[in-house]
């Protein structure tokens, strides 16, 4: 997960070094689609490896084949719609997000190019979930960094020797999906897949119970997405494209962090489905204890590195040195990331209920986290304190979600299940 945020991670590095601010701002208005392809992608392979791996672990092979056949259609589906918005509604959208006159053109053609590699994003999610849980989760890790090491060689390739500005930034980002699967390929032409298409019906309520259960992934996602915009419009009233292009810099380091936990989160994913499925809850829940030791290591690790190299770390994205942008993000680094432990914490306990069949408390936390309260808290401290409250907004609600998601973990019943 970490090699696939450094799709973007790369963009922003590169795009910073090229075009300077106006292009991180530009970069940072179109980043919420992606957020929302990827989140989609992972609500269909996430619910779907979930379904498959509890079926395979009860030995029901059909049904496991039938749940990755359904799960596939929806992907064709939903792909189909974002290949079409970008043929014939970028330029319309782009003005929605927020872009002007100087950011318009790139954060257009960025839009654009994302949207028609919107298919192969999805697919490349797809597979990775399911041949995770397929037993083969190296070939799905190597798959991942593969996919993401060419983006960032592509990336300076692109933009520099070849001189093709936010068109080569994006063009690599498209390519890394198709890469990663052409390393998985071999897997599907020896056949050691123990999942294909078969010939079946539609089954609604196979697709209403991987949407159910992955819908938890889609929020985390397309919540990212939406605070994006949202705190793109605050800041522009506040500063500006500075404020937006210093923003960039921190939501762009966020998803990283974020795919960090999402990476431990899937993780254990097919570990604890495997687990419920078989019916050893107290081996699930174990699973879950060293998912979060392991968490909150790596968020000590990780606010002790913003705290000290805080400074260092938004200059390699300010390559115009300008020093307005400097102090924002400095200052937003700071406070921003004292959420990450409380974040991390969400999303994984989010992952244990999906990967248990219980999708209402997933659900409660993702929307609490990603719609419910981040927003408000946004509008709220922002008009309260400035900048200071943007950056305040996210540490809050993480902290109350996580308030909320141990009540939940420490006493929701197990009644629910997936539709």
């Amino acid at each position: 997960m970490i090699a696939l945020s450094c799709y973007i991670l790369a963009d922003t590095y590169f795009v910073s070094k090229a075009l300077g601010a106006a292009g991180l701002a530009a970069l940072n208005l179109a980043i919420p689609v992606y957020n929302f392809i990827h989140g989609s992608g992972l609500m269909i392979g996430m619910g779907g490896g979930t379904k498959f791996s509890i079926f395979k672990s009860q030995g029901k092979d059909p049904a496991a084949n039938q749940i990755f056949t359904n799960a596939a259609f929806v992907m064709i589906c939903i792909a189909a719609v974002f290949f079409a918005l970008g043929l014939f509604a970028s330029g319309p959208l782009v003005r929605l997000l927020g872009a002007n006159e100087q950011t318009y053109d790139m954060s257009r053609i960025y839009l654009q190019v994302i949207l028609l590699f919107a298919p192969m994003f999805m697919l490349n999610n797809l597979l990775l979930c399911f041949v995770r849980n397929d037993g083969a989760p190296q070939l799905s890790m190597a798959a991942m960094i593969g996919g993401s090491l060419s983006n960032v060689v592509l990336d300076y390739v692109f933009m520099f020797p070849l001189n093709m500005g936010i068109f080569g930034a994006v063009l690599a980002t498209g390519l890394a999906p198709v890469i990663s699967i052409a390393i998985m390929s071999p897997f599907f032409i020896k056949k050691k897949n123990s999942f294909r298409l078969t010939r079946c019906s539609i089954v609604f309520k196979n697709i209403g119970g991987v949407l159910s259960c992955g819908l938890p992934s889609l929020i985390t996602e397309a919540s990212s997405g939406i605070v994006i915009i949202v705190f793109n419009m605050i800041i522009l009233g506040l500063e500006g494209n500075t404020g937006v292009a210093a923003y960039g810099v921190i939501a762009n380091l966020s998803l990283v962090v974020i795919a960090i936990y999402t990476g431990i989160a899937q993780g254990i994913q097919p570990v604890i489905s495997s687990q419920y499925g078989s019916g050893n809850r107290a081996g699930a829940k174990t699973i879950l204890r060293y998912a979060l030791i392991v968490m909150s290591v790596v968020s000590v690790a990780v606010y002790g590195a913003i705290v000290l190299f805080a400074p260092e770390i938004a200059g390699i994205f300010n390559s115009e040195n300008n020093s307005l942008l400097q102090t924002i993000a400095v200052t937003g680094l700071k406070i921003y990331f004292t959420g990450c432990l409380f974040a991390g914490f969400n999303i994984i306990v989010s992952m244990y209920f999906t990967s248990t069949e219980s999708p209402a408390p997933a659900q409660t936390v993702s929307i609490l986290r990603g719609f419910v309260l981040i927003l408000p808290s946004a509008f709220i401290l922002s008009y309260a304190a400035g900048m200071t409250g943007v950056w305040s907004a996210f540490p809050v609600t993480e902290v109350v979600v996580a308030v909320i998601a141990l009540i939940l973990l420490l006493f929701t019943g197990r009644t629910a299940t997936c539709a």
